[in-house]
């Protein structure tokens, strides 16, 4: 698999420095993540049942593992702030939707593929801290991998990641705001979008 491949498959997901912060735990935020690959792996990837049970374990997996409010504020960008309560609730819906959808059919991909964890990096951002971690491709130099992971209080939720340098959650917001801007319906559009996209993943 080579690394524009792995790059797209982490982009289907979000289409979403340096004083370290004393409340966060960089090692118990990376044996979190480390976690987190390895039940994918294990109970997902190489695990001999049916799709509709990796189906069930990705959707407990994904929903445990991130912070989709958070990203669903970033995401929005500007547009968080107008929406409504109707709408913040749908856009959080549709999007954890079709990220579920999406990766539960792609995660197979990741099979043979493991990831190497190199420590941690502060982050300027209250309470997060980045995760680093490197993924041997077949072909030429291993894919870097950076998980934004927010603490609070003793839990952990990835809220970015970050491929060879490029970010996920603003990669999705630059693309969701410029949605909404041309979009007619706003915010409405870019939630039935997102729900059709579901239904034909």
């Amino acid at each position: 698999m080579k690394k524009n491949l792995f790059v797209a498959i982490f982009a289907s997901i979000f289409m979403f420095s340096a004083s370290a912060n004393a409340a966060v735990d960089a090692a118990k935020a990376e044996e979190f993540v480390q976690k987190v690959t390895k039940e994918g792996i294990e109970e997902i990837i190489n695990a001999n049942v049916s799709q509709t049970v990796k189906d069930e374990r990705f959707e407990k997996l994904f929903n445990n593992a991130l912070d989709l409010n958070f990203i669903g504020q970033f995401v929005l960008g500007r547009y968080w702030r107008t929406a409504t309560a109707e709408q913040k609730k749908e856009f959080i819906s549709a999007y954890r939707e079709l990220n579920i959808k999406t990766w539960s059919q792609r995660f197979d991909e990741f099979k043979g593929k493991n990831f190497i964890f190199k420590g941690t990096t502060p982050s300027n951002s209250a309470n997060q801290v980045f995760v680093n971690s490197v993924v041997p491709m077949e072909q030429g130099e291993p894919a870097k991998v950076v998980w934004r992971v927010k603490q609070t209080g003793n839990n952990f939720k990835i809220v970015d990641i970050i491929i060879e340098n490029v970010s996920l959650a603003i990669t999705a917001r630059n693309e969701y705001t410029a949605y909404i801007k041309t979009a007619p319906g706003g915010i409405d559009d870019l939630i039935k979008d997102l729900q059709n996209k579901t239904k034909k993943a």
